[in-house]
């Protein structure tokens, strides 16, 4: 895999659930905002300032993008850096983009998650 750079967003994210059937929300906020809605939930991923209300709300989560755009023949960028962040026992929450990937990361791993990927020769920003 070649040299990444992974920028860190400033600001707490928050991952939340909603019920399935849920009407999609409208969040306005600066940032990653990601609503996915499936047969069985609405998932949000969005700065913690603009979450939903939500009884399955996990706040908590730091934003690192990969810069891109990224080709879409390009391959193992997720799978690298799951693998670094795993290898360093740091879980993470996966979102990806037309233009790039994007990892969550628990605030209190992000030190160990910008080590992990910088040991692994990536430029962490």
């Amino acid at each position: 895999m070649k040299r990444l750079t992974v920028d860190i967003a400033p600001g707490d994210y928050t991952v939340c659930r909603l019920p399935a059937g849920s009407a999609p929300p409208r969040i306005e906020a600066s940032g990653l905002v990601s609503v996915t809605s499936t047969p069985t939930e609405v998932s949000v991923v969005c700065p913690t300032e603009a979450a939903p209300d939500s009884e399955h709300s996990h706040p908590g989560w730091r934003l690192l993008t990969v810069r891109g755009p990224l080709e879409f023949d390009l391959t193992g960028v997720m799978a690298a850096l799951a693998g670094e962040l795993a290898a360093a026992g740091v879980s993470l929450f996966a979102v990806s983009t037309y233009d790039t990937d994007h990892v969550l990361v628990k605030a209190t791993d992000l030190a160990r998650a910008v080590k992990a990927l910088s040991e692994a020769g990536h430029e962490v920003n």
